[in-house]
């Protein structure tokens, strides 16, 4: 009977508590995982019919929580929340993994000639621009000169970084200048990310109350969580860019890389890949999705807006993204 399964499942949230690292931790496993790239369209579009189904509420007889819940998950992970619209293959977070091993195994083995730094870092902020438009607000849209002036920024910062860096490193140990691409990444996070989200920090993000009830936009939660997704992105590169270059420069002072050169690659983005696996779901899951704030924290204005409302409400909640 479709009574066995409850109507009231909220799946407009993630199925474990996020007020824990645990809970955020799980969630983010299910979000990020590879394997949803290998659906069919045919089971995406199932996934859509059940969650569509059940938030109108019809249910089939024979669907379990388990079933919904991957179904909301499949749902997720092809589709734009906002607009509904299926979103580019690669632009998918299920696509962090393997594109990310891919890109940054090719950067941290291709680093010793100019010409590789410029492409694998044009490369790398394609990649970030797709992904960015891909997981685009519709609250608040990207535009596409917004988009244009942060895939230039921050394509040029991490040019310039690794280019300055490589020259510096130069005459160091060979240790020193792996690390190169893993100080471009940070540099081009921190121009990126804030640019994408200008019309953020100049209008302010919507801050609501415990229960979703909008409060007002604070351009100080906007900072807050630009600030919390920069660290994060940054996080989410580090084990990849700092644990492999220490492994691979052991490797090939031995004789086996020496003899099969031809490996470096394919070693380098399985290391990568293998530190992605986790580096990203745990590292999405440092701070929580519906972030939190002290109303005494907000500007005057918002802070006066909040205080009309409840008097007595001390925190105030907001999504920083992704």
């Amino acid at each position: 009977m479709s009574e066995e399964l409850p109507l009231h499942i909220n799946l407009r949230e993630p199925r474990w508590d996020q007020r824990t690292f645990q809970g955020r931790a799980k969630h983010f496993f299910m979000v990020t995982d590879p394997r949803n790239l290998l659906l069919s369209a045919a089971t995406l579009e199932d996934a859509r019919r059940v969650v569509e189904n059940y938030r109108s509420g019809t249910v089939s007889p024979d669907l379990t929580e388990d079933q919904l819940w991957r179904a909301k998950y499949i749902y997720d992970s092809a589709f734009h929340p906002d607009t509904g619209e299926k979103m580019i293959l690669i632009g998918r977070m299920s696509a962090q993994v393997p594109m990310n091993m891919t890109i940054t195994g090719c950067m941290l083995t291709f680093y010793r000639t100019t010409p590789a730094v410029l492409f694998w870092q044009w490369v790398n902020q394609s990649f970030n621009a797709i992904v960015n438009y891909t997981n685009r607000s519709g609250d608040a849209p990207i535009t596409v000169g917004q988009l244009g002036t942060a895939y230039v920024s921050a394509t040029t910062g991490a040019v310039v970084t690794a280019l300055g860096l490589k020259s510096l490193t130069k005459h160091l140990p060979s240790i020193i200048g792996r690390y190169v691409p893993f100080a471009a990444v940070a540099a081009a996070n921190c121009i990126n990310i804030p640019l994408m989200r200008q019309r953020e920090l100049k209008f302010g993000i919507p801050v609501t109350d415990e229960d979703g009830n909008r409060l007002g936009e604070s351009r100080a939660a906007a900072q807050q969580a630009i600030a919390q997704v920069v660290v994060s992105r940054i996080g989410m590169a580090a084990p990849a860019m700092a644990i492999p270059p220490v492994i691979m420069n052991a490797l090939e002072k031995r004789a086996f890389l020496k003899r099969y050169p031809w490996l470096n690659a394919p070693l380098q983005v399985g290391l990568v890949g293998f530190c992605l696996v986790f580096a990203t779901p745990l590292c999405c899951a440092l701070f929580p999705q519906k972030s939190s704030m002290r109303v005494s924290r907000l500007e005057p204005e918002v802070q006066a807006l909040v205080r009309e409302k409840n008097p007595h409400m001390e925190t105030v909640y907001f999504n920083k993204g992704l």
